[in-house]
Order: structure tokens, then sequence, then C-alpha cells
């Protein structure tokens, strides 16, 4: 399985929160080699599983999230339209940018911008609000509101590209690369089979909170959780921030939301792998899947494993694939332990 390719075809679904479909379907497909069943839940989210065919094996569970942040159409004025966000968007990012309205087919836009040479000295210091930028789908008021339904999503249109030799950049990068590194633990756990079932949770709604992991943990019922998720890599306007660097492998957590001695394992295993590696230290929530997987029913042994992702909640994050490489072989390797040692 190519890493880069499942990245580029995942960041070019369209799946805000809320509207995981196509994103599951695509995976769901994709995953059938290398899984023994895969099934959607009432929340979005997409499970799939390894059977050991142990009847007291333990049950190890793997997530990333497949949501993205989004838009969704509020009114319709004069043919353009208005919208709020859907997750964590920043409104200093989107006059100009070029949107898809998620009508059948979809519709391009433009989410207008005042040119400079419109602005007084005054204006051009004030922030952005989100609520008097419109979007423009070049229709009339009629036009727009029978091709437009009230509640329709928006998602940032573009399309991933390489930067360089190893670096990606696109959008939905947050947490779709993970699922694609996600597909790659499977593929190698299915090459050499270990003693516990394997359940794969491609989560929805994470961006409003983490809404579709708790629920599909609470059905699931894992002995051990590990979380992929992405953290802030270091850029030169971040200065005096602890940051992660691009290049240099996982940041494995560590915290009060990270079970210590799935930490430790984590760590031993790289080196053990001889692998570059960093710490993140989070001392609290985490912002991740992890915070509610961690206490759900009577508690889960509960370990995340970021990759360094630049631009984050843009529409062009950028990630570097050798981390993402390092994370699979990491991961994958951390399960086989976790076996070994339970036998």
């Amino acid at each position: 399985m190519n890493l880069k390719d499942t990245v580029m075809a995942l960041s070019s679904l369209n799946g805000p929160s809320g509207w995981e479909h196509s994103v599951t379907s695509w995976l769901q497909e994709r995953v059938k080699p290398y899984c023994d069943s895969a099934h959607t839940d009432v929340m979005g989210n997409l499970v799939a599983v390894q059977k050991c065919g142990n009847e007291n094996a333990k049950k190890i569970l793997l997530d990333a999230h497949i949501d993205e942040i989004g838009l969704i159409v509020t009114g319709i004025e004069k043919g353009f339209l208005r919208f709020a966000s859907i997750g964590g968007v920043d409104a200093r990012i989107l006059p100009a940018m070029q949107v898809k309205v998620l009508t059948e087919p979809p519709i391009r836009g433009i989410i207008d911008s005042m040119p400079p040479h419109a602005l007084s000295a005054e204006d051009m210091e004030k922030p952005f609000a989100m609520e008097k930028l419109t979007i423009d789908i070049a229709m009339t008021q009629e036009e727009a509101e029978s091709a437009v339904p009230l509640g329709t999503p928006v998602v940032f249109d573009v399309e991933p590209v390489m930067m360089g030799e190893h670096q990606l950049c696109g959008k939905a990068l947050d947490d779709r690369a993970c699922a694609a590194i996600i597909c790659k633990v499977m593929e190698q756990l299915k090459e050499q089979a270990v003693d516990a079932d394997i359940y794969y949770l491609f989560s929805s709604q994470e961006e409003l909170g983490a809404r579709g992991a708790a629920p599909a943990v609470f059905d699931i019922v894992p002995d051990y959780a590990i979380v992929l998720d992405v953290t802030h890599a270091k850029t030169p306007d971040a200065k005096g921030l602890e940051l992660t660097d691009m290049g240099k492998g996982p940041a494995v957590a560590i915290g009060p939301n990270m079970t210590y001695s799935m930490t430790k394992g984590l760590q031993e295993t790289a080196n053990a792998l001889d692998m570059s590696y960093q710490m993140e230290v989070i001392r609290g929530n985490s912002g991740t899947n992890a915070w509610p997987i961690q206490v759900a029913r009577n508690g889960i042994a509960t370990a995340v494993v970021s990759l360094p992702l630049k631009y984050m909640h843009t529409p062009h994050e950028v990630m570097d694939l050798r981390d993402g490489e390092a994370i699979a072989e990491l991961v994958a390797a951390y399960i086989r332990r976790i076996c070994e040692v339970q036998a």
C-alpha cells in the first residue's frame, strides 16, 4: 500500500463533520482485503476488525478521525450564501478562498473579499468577522434558492500536491493522513498476524468535540486504545512554543491523558527499532479522541501518537511522508509487543 497515494485520495474526498459518508464508503472498499469485517454505525464511524481466532483474545483499538472542518449554509442574500463554521475555522483565512458547496452536483464558489483599494486604513486593521462574509456562486437570488438548500455543507476546494520529495500539502490531512497510516498498519498486521483482535476505528465528528469515537468505543470495549492524530509542527513564526519537528519521526505523547505504561512501551519499541522519535508533553486534555476514550466505561488504557503537521485547520496543511511511514512501523511493532507481553 502506497502511503502517498492513500493520503492524496483521502485528502481529495469531501467529508465535513456529520457528512463523512463519502470517506467511509471509500475506506470500506480500501480496507476489505485487510480485515475480516467492516461496518458503519449510526454516528457515521467506520469500524474494521482483524480477528485472530482466539475466543479470549485481547482487543486493541487503533483510532483516527476522518471528518474535516468546513462551513454550512445558513442563508441566501442577493444570490450570495451566508454561512457558519463546522469545527474550528479561522475567519482570517477565508476571504478569496475557493470553496465547494456540496449540492448534487457540487457548486464551486468564492468567498467574497473586498480589495485593499476599497478599504480604509482602519478597516485594514480590523479582524474578519465570519458572519459578514458570503460565498459568491454566480447566481441570482432565485437561482441560488433553487440550487442550494439551507444546511448544505461547504468544504475548501483544493487538491493535494507534493512539495519537494517528501512533503505533501492538502486539505483534511487532519486527520485523514492518520487514517491512511492506519491502512498501512492494517496491511502490515495482515501480513504478520498477532494474537489479538485489532479494531480499526475511522471515527466521525472529532472536530465537533470527539463525538463519534465515544459511542464506538463504548460498544467495542477495547483493552488498549492507540489514538493517531496530528500535532503542530514548527514554523519560523512559532517562536517560543513547544512544537514538533517535521521529518524527525513520530511524536509520542506523555501526560495524564495517556497511560504511562503504554507511553513507555512506545518509547521502548521506537528505541528497539532504532527509530527517531519525539516526546510531546500534554499536561491535560490532548484535544484528541483519547480524551473520551480513556474514560469510557470503566477506563481504557490509552496512548497517543502524533503526526507533525504545518498549517493545521487551513486548506493547505503540510505533512512529511517519512513521519507517516515511521508511525505505521512504530504502531505495528508496538501492537506486536503488546501481544507478546500478554502471551
